[in-house]
């Protein structure tokens, strides 16, 4: 990757602007390793993300790959592929011990490779929910309603906050439940070209 490249995805380290998102998923190649990545949500090899990507890639199994078909793949994630998505903050990558690691900013293109296809909780009539709640019920200690008075304020708050922290969670597991095992436009109609 060019020293423009590096500089452009490094401006931001709040995160990949739109254009930078959007020009991170411009290839095939690397929007199926980002799949992989986001659904596994852990450290992987470089080799497992080349089986996987490659066998998405040519319709087969990571078992049926010929050598050819693994090297190409592998080679285009190598040198370019895992080190624009590591500039850019989206993982840490370690070309040495090929070692691939994704960061939280991977949750940001969800959106973009409609990573659920499980139909999706409305979390945020959760929250506001909750916090409505928190409010009736702090306004009946402080307005002592005869079934309220027996919650001092340390305890109220306590329970509110884990209340937020279990919804939280929740929120969390289900997250990560709902990603498909392969990418979503391997189901699609349209055929899609590889570009390296």
């Amino acid at each position: 990757m060019s020293s423009k490249h590096r500089r452009r995805y490094s401006m931001n380290r709040t995160g990949p602007s739109q254009d930078q998102v959007f020009d991170l998923l411009q290839n095939v190649r690397r929007r199926y390793a980002l799949h992989y990545l986001r659904r596994v949500n852990h450290t992987v090899n470089l080799s497992d993300l080349t089986d996987h990507v490659a066998s998405w890639e040519y319709d087969t199994t990571p078992a049926k790959l010929a050598r050819e078909q693994r090297k190409r793949v592998y080679i285009s994630l190598y040198q370019t592929h895992l080190p624009a998505l590591a500039d850019a903050g989206i993982i840490e990558y370690d070309r040495d011990t090929g070692k691939i690691k994704p960061t939280n900013r991977i949750r940001i293109f969800d959106s973009y490779l409609g990573a659920f296809t499980n139909p999706t909780r409305r979390w945020d009539q959760y929250y506001l929910g909750l916090a409505l709640c928190s409010v009736l019920f702090f306004g009946g200690i402080w307005a002592e309603i005869s079934l309220l008075v027996e919650f001092s304020w340390d305890m109220a708050l306590l329970g509110i906050v884990t209340l937020f922290g279990a919804v939280a969670v929740s929120h969390y597991y289900y997250t990560q439940q709902t990603v498909p095992e392969t990418p979503p436009e391997l189901h699609s109609a349209e055929i899609h070209s590889v570009d390296d």
